[in-house]
């Protein structure tokens, strides 16, 4: 059964607080077309101390590294987009929750060139457990070898943490859904171990801790 975002009641856009049903972009957007947002996913943990935001300045600086690969402007430093990140989950009053700072290209260009297309800036949170469900932590799952692969990294750049990546991702993960199994294993170019359809892979080996 596919998950389903649980609402909260803010969003930040732009520097300013909206309405979570507020949030919405034109059906003619460039991102909505063609992909054109970056995003990033980061984890915040409740803990005695307050929320606490795992490694969010990492995460942050990745996706200032996508807008400069995708040639997308952003419009907050770092630094502001962190203190956006703590505002907006304080609004929101949540002490554990997912996190998704998006770029989006909006309404304006009609073509490959998106430079007319404005760049929006949105922080959103949201209460979310265990990505594969609280039953996976204990019981584990099964998981199966796609028969997609992950892209050559000269066609488009798999550093980037672009909207329009995930295609691939979601081609392995209905298949694998359609195949029985709760999770895809993504090959390489080479034929190699890469990742999940939407997360690291990790083997712990005589003691120490591995992934590709």
């Amino acid at each position: 059964m596919a998950s389903e975002i649980t609402r909260v009641e803010w969003i930040w856009k732009d520097g300013e607080f909206i309405r979570w049903e507020d949030a919405t972009v034109h059906i003619l957007s460039h991102s909505v077309q063609f992909g054109s947002s970056l995003f990033e996913g980061v984890r915040c943990y409740a803990t005695p101390r307050g929320p606490a935001i795992f490694r969010l300045d990492a995460h942050l600086r990745r996706l200032r590294d996508s807008c400069r690969i995708y040639r997308m402007q952003p419009s907050y430093t770092v630094e502001q987009l962190a203190e956006g990140c703590r505002d907006v989950i304080r609004r929101n009053e949540l002490e554990e929750c997912y996190l998704r700072p998006m770029l989006v290209r909006g309404y304006g260009a009609v073509g490959m060139n998106p430079v007319a297309s404005p760049v929006e800036t949105y922080l959103v949170c949201w209460p979310w457990g265990a990505y594969l469900g609280a039953d996976a932590l204990e019981r584990g799952i099964d998981a199966g070898v796609s028969s997609w692969q992950r892209q050559e990294p000269n066609t488009y750049p798999a550093f980037a943490k672009a909207a329009g990546n995930y295609l691939n991702s979601q081609l392995m993960k209905v298949e694998a859904l359609a195949n029985g199994f709760a999770e895809a294993i993504a090959l390489g170019p080479g034929g190699l171990v890469s990742e999940g359809s939407g997360q690291n892979l990790f083997l712990v080996r005589d003691g120490a801790v591995i992934t590709p």
